[in-house]
């Protein structure tokens, strides 16, 4: 029998001024995207931070290393992209092909590519060992959020403001299918673990949906949330999380969409909405948020 353990929050990470907005992970150190227009680095063992920090002119809304962990991307509120070398602390390349914010970042090893999404929907697709532009893709549905790969890496998802989630395939890009998933923009989005035909997708509307990617069909609906859902994670192949701009973190059975667990403020939680959460171990994670906190939490 699955042992679903309660996560209690082992530190906070505290140095930001401002809201933080974005986390990834290399297995040794956290780094941060946030409003006080810093990417800062943090020592999971200490929890503080080191003295890898860059300042921006505007706000990184979000962060993904890539190349094996050797360079960071920085997509700013402006439609700025940069690339580091993170051995060699430089900058190796900086666009300005987005105009609008971008809001995520996503590699594609596979294909030696990284993709950039932005508000105004547009998916950029990146050489990542050539640093440059190979595809500028307008798809007019407003801001994508997030965006995911299959397991096979052959198949790129977008989670778009329309409601609609779109499949795209990875050798040209065309369109394979779309279908309307929520009421409101589609916030959030990730895989079953192992299974490239389960997904779930969170949206604006406050609600969790599974779906049946062999048919497109909708075989779970669930108001989890009272505001967006902001990401979704698997812990493990039995759970996963869900984070939101209500101010909470909730642990839920896979098998059984049953909720386990609810990390809130009076409960050693967030005090703010929560942006983000990425897997640190096989029973632990970090959440940002906007009170300017990264927490990590195991069980």
């Amino acid at each position: 029998m699955q042992d679903f353990s309660l996560y209690k929050k082992s530190k906070d990470l505290i140095g930001h001024s401002a809201a933080i907005y974005s986390l990834d992970f290399d297995g040794i150190y956290i780094y941060s995207a946030a409003g006080d227009r810093f990417v800062t680095r943090w020592d999971l063992k200490t929890g503080t931070q080191d003295k890898f920090a860059i300042q921006f002119k505007n706000t990184p809304f979000c962060i993904a290393l890539f190349s094996q962990n050797t360079h960071l991307a920085v997509g700013l509120e402006n439609g700025d992209l940069h690339f580091f070398n993170l051995a060699e602390r430089k900058e190796v390349k900086f666009f300005k092909q987005h105009k609008t914010g971008i809001f995520s970042i996503l590699e594609n090893p596979l294909k030696n590519q990284l993709y950039t999404s932005d508000a105004d929907g547009n998916v950029a697709v990146w050489n990542t060992k050539s640093f440059e532009l190979e595809l500028f893709l307008p798809f007019a549905c407003g801001k994508i959020r997030k965006m995911s790969l299959n397991h096979e890496k052959s198949q790129l998802i977008l989670a778009c403001n329309d409601g609609m989630i779109r499949i795209l395939e990875t050798e040209f890009f065309n369109l394979l299918h779309s279908f309307e998933a929520h009421s409101a923009a589609v916030t959030s989005f990730t895989f079953f673990p192992g299974d490239d035909t389960k997904c779930l997708s969170g949206g604006k509307d406050a609600y969790l949906k599974a779906w049946d990617l062999n048919d497109y069909s909708c075989f779970n609906a669930i108001p989890v949330h009272n505001f967006s859902l902001y990401d979704l994670l698997f812990i493990s192949d039995t759970e996963f999380i869900s984070c939101s701009r209500d101010k909470t973190i909730k642990i839920w059975n896979s098998e059984t969409f049953s909720l386990s667990q609810r990390i809130e403020a009076k409960n050693g939680g967030h005090l703010h909405s929560v942006n983000k959460l990425i897997k640190i171990g096989a029973k632990s994670f970090a959440s940002c948020s906007d009170d300017k906190r990264i927490m990590l939490f195991e069980a």
